[in-house]
């Protein structure tokens, strides 16, 4: 698998040996990088390795989040299972949803460091099906901070899980298409939202779950689809569930699109606040996902390495990073940026 080197992670190991543009060897074909491999990467001007096509192996996991690490692999599955159903029958068995989810939600109910919990789920295959457990994931968490009883987290979190199942019928010509859609192709890609309200209602009872799958694509001043809503008209579960289609989204590489470092999506999502997506429910998902920043490794624009020690009262979005015994002040030096952020 090719990768470019700010797309690649802790654990990556190398498929061959590795030369800089000059022709000097860099790194030998095996090594399984370390975040200091992949900021010498950087510094040589290496653009593009090849590694092994495991990218997610079991020592680059901490011990305390492989358990759930496992769960995220079934669940991805489990979806992938319904969504083939529903693609085959128009609808799926509620009862296999409930057995994925509820083991998965018990055990995110003992991680609090969601940030990690994204970075295991940062994975470049299956976009839909991972895509839809991440939705699932942020949804559960930010029904909790806004205050929802642990029933309404559920449901919410089942909705999040289910609102992309209308792709089914969606082409994955369509779905995987590389450059930008025709307005025809756009128009069919945006009929997902009525395709999952019809599955989702032929497969369960739970009207506010359908009309997630309806509203998720709407937006605060009217601009979205597909009935073009206000937000009074549109329900608080779509709502949650569209800060947080947005933030993953945007945070995860497709075929049309790189993704974006996890803290610059924060400061764009904090912009969508004000006028496409609910403001407060924006607050409280940028105030309880920052403090989880604080420790992580990152890797800067300029190929130094170092850890996230404050948040900047400054700006929230550009922390103080420790780096070889210096501090660099993300708010003041702005030319500096974080290139990628590492659980380790």
């Amino acid at each position: 698998m090719r990768v470019h080197v700010t797309d690649l992670k802790p654990g990556d190991c190398l498929k061959d040996d590795t030369f800089s543009k000059r022709g000097i060897h860099v790194l030998s074909r095996g090594a399984q990088l370390r975040v200091d491999d992949i900021s010498r990467l950087m510094q040589h001007d290496v653009d593009y390795v090849d590694i092994d096509d495991a990218r997610q192996s079991s020592a680059s996991v901490p011990r305390v989040f492989q358990t759930v690490n496992t769960e995220f692999d079934q669940s991805i599955v489990g979806f992938k299972s319904l969504y083939l159903e529903a693609l085959t029958t128009g609808s799926f068995n509620q009862s296999m949803v409930d057995d994925i989810l509820k083991p998965l939600l018990n055990s995110l109910d003992q991680h609090k460091d969601i940030v990690t919990l994204l970075l295991l789920l940062d994975r470049e295959d299956e976009y839909t099906y991972n895509h839809s457990l991440q939705v699932g994931m942020l949804t559960y968490y930010i029904a909790s901070w806004l205050g929802y009883t642990k029933q309404e987290c559920y449901e919410i979190s089942r909705a999040g899980y289910l609102l992309d199942i209308g792709k089914c019928r969606i082409p994955t010509t369509l779905l995987n298409k590389p450059g930008k859609l025709t307005a025809e192709e756009f128009q069919e890609v945006k009929r997902h939202t009525t395709y999952g309200y019809e599955i989702i209602r032929n497969s369960m009872s739970d009207q506010n779950t359908a009309l997630v799958a309806l509203q998720h694509h709407e937006r605060e001043d009217g601009s979205g689809y597909p009935a073009r809503l206000v937000s009074s008209e549109i329900h608080p579960y779509a709502q949650i569930a569209a800060i947080a289609d947005v933030y993953s989204a945007m945070t995860t590489a497709r075929v049309f699109q790189s993704k974006q470092e996890f803290i610059s999506v924060l400061r764009e999502l904090h912009n969508l606040g004000f006028g496409k997506l609910n403001g407060k429910f924006v607050q409280a998902f940028i105030q309880h996902l920052i403090p989880n920043f604080i420790g992580k490794r990152v890797l800067l624009s300029t190929g130094e390495m170092g850890i996230i020690i404050m948040n900047n009262p400054i700006d929230v979005f550009r922390p103080l990073v420790q780096s070889e015994g210096r501090f660099i002040d993300l708010a003041r030096e702005r030319q500096i940026a974080i290139a990628e952020i590492y659980m380790e």
